[in-house]
């Protein structure tokens, strides 16, 4: 039996398939600056909090003792300046009182140089104390900076939508390896992070639309825009000797519902070209030879 098929005229669409997962368009990562032990934790996950809300308290006691140190050591400064400066002073009066005598034929060149030389001794001990004192304030304002930095509040409006430490852990700093101690995002504005084979990426721009699949959404479908395609690729192994080369897309999604949670794994189909009114046959009508 052989079985026969007209030539249509109809819609086709072209699309890459890619995968990722789902996450916040705006998010903050909040990492202490300074490594100290928590001392309280003032939010929960999935809390909603305020910009400048209190999120963290690292422990205070170190970093009061360098200000309480550094302050004390910019007053001995200045005691020093005042010091140094009448010493300055005074030599130079002597100078000039037996350089006068000097001229006159009644003090001796040994004493004028040595007055001379204790003159200039004391003028650079007055010009370095004054950068002592500089050199106190500098540590001051970044004693006064670091405790400071011990008290963290939410730089934006949003949720936590991560929470990774607990009261009594250290947070590392900032100078050490990337330690998150949560993530605030704006739920309201949500994005899939896609990766696109290298062979597929090319037929890829933004504003191409797309649809997008949710496995823990089963029964809807969301819709969204191509809004950023990476400039370099990724390149991962899939087993001991094979390796994958993509590029991350990021899809901006229309209507995210509150069904979309951070983390969720999302497929897409993205359509790269649209034809109308093309002529059309069943796929397996087609045979290649």
């Amino acid at each position: 039996t052989v079985q026969t098929s007209k030539v249509e005229q109809q819609k086709i669409v072209e699309t890459v398939t890619a995968t990722g997962r789902i996450q916040p368009k705006t998010q903050v990562k909040i990492s202490a600056d300074v490594a100290a032990k928590i001392t309280q934790l003032k939010v929960k996950e999935g809390e909603w909090v305020e910009k400048g809300k209190f999120l963290v308290q690292l422990d205070r006691e170190r970093f009061l003792a360098a200000e309480e140190s550094a302050t004390a050591n910019l007053k001995a400064s200045e005691s020093n300046v005042q010091l140094a400066k009448e010493n300055m002073h005074k030599a130079e009066k002597d100078y000039i009182r037996i350089k006068e005598l000097f001229d006159q034929k009644l003090e001796s060149q040994a004493n004028l140089d040595q007055t001379y030389a204790a003159d200039r001794a004391e003028k650079a001990r007055y010009n370095s104390a004054l950068q002592q004192v500089e050199q106190a304030k500098a540590v001051l304002k970044q004693a006064k900076d670091d405790l400071s930095k011990t008290t963290i509040y939410a730089p934006m409006s949003g949720t936590i939508s991560e929470l990774n430490k607990e009261v009594g852990e250290i947070a590392l700093g900032s100078q050490f390896q990337e330690d998150v101690i949560m993530i605030i995002s704006n739920l309201s504005g949500m994005e899939a992070l896609v990766n696109v084979d290298e062979n597929d990426i090319v037929s890829v721009s933004v504003g191409d639309s797309a649809t997008i699949e949710v496995d823990a959404v089963p029964d809807k479908v969301f819709h969204g825009v191509v809004s950023e395609i990476a400039s370099s690729a990724k390149i991962s192994r899939s087993g001991t000797t094979d390796q994958k080369t993509e590029f991350e897309v990021k899809i901006s999604i229309i209507t995210p519902g509150k069904e979309l949670r951070p983390g969720m794994t999302a497929s897409s189909d993205i359509v790269t070209d649209t034809r109308e009114n093309a002529l059309g046959i069943p796929i397996q009508c087609v045979t290649v030879r």
